[in-house]
C-alpha cells in the first residue's frame, strides 16, 4: 500500500523538473514563426500563414526579440522596434523577463528543440514557435 502513494509522488516530484537546460537556451537565436496557441481552457488557435516571424538574437541570458516581415527575395522588413529581455531561473525552470517603459512580464520556457519552442504566460497561454523556413521566390 505504501508504495502505491509513493509512486505518484514520485512522478509527481519528477515531473516538476525542467527538461530545458541552459545549453538548450542557445536554440532560441533565429526566425520563429507562431505555429499555435491554447488558451488556458485547453481550446487552441492554429496559425497557417504568418506575416510576421519573431526573430531572437540572445547571448550570455540577455537579448532581444524583434518582428520581421519576409520578403519574397529572402529579405526582411522590420522596424527599429525590439522587445529586450533577460532569461532567468526561476525555481526548476527558464523564464523569458521583460521590461519597457510601458510594462514588465515574464513567459515560462516549456520546451525547446532545435525546429520548435513554447512558453506560457501568467494567463496560461502558452505560446508555440515552429522555426522560419523562408521561401525565396527568386531561385
Amino acid at each position: 500500500m505504501k508504495n502505491l502513494f509513493l509512486l505518484p509522488l514520485i512522478f509527481v516530484f519528477f515531473g516538476c523538473t525542467t527538461s530545458v537546460s541552459e545549453e538548450d537556451l542557445t536554440m532560441l537565436n533565429g526566425y520563429w514563426e507562431i505555429e499555435q496557441v491554447t488558451f488556458a481552457d485547453g481550446s487552441t488557435k492554429e496559425f497557417n500563414v504568418n506575416p510576421t516571424v519573431e526573430y531572437i538574437e540572445m547571448e550570455a541570458l540577455k537579448g532581444f526579440r524583434k518582428k520581421m516581415q519576409p520578403k519574397f527575395d529572402g529579405t526582411y522588413t522590420t522596424s527599429n522596434d525590439a522587445e529586450l529581455f533577460t532569461i532567468i531561473k526561476s525555481d526548476e525552470h527558464f523564464e523569458f523577463q521583460y521590461n519597457n517603459d510601458m510594462s514588465t512580464w515574464k513567459e515560462k520556457i516549456i520546451s525547446i528543440s532545435d525546429d520548435r519552442f513554447s512558453v506560457e504566460n501568467k494567463e496560461a497561454i502558452t505560446y508555440t514557435y515552429k522555426r522560419f523556413k523562408p521561401i525565396n521566390a527568386t531561385e
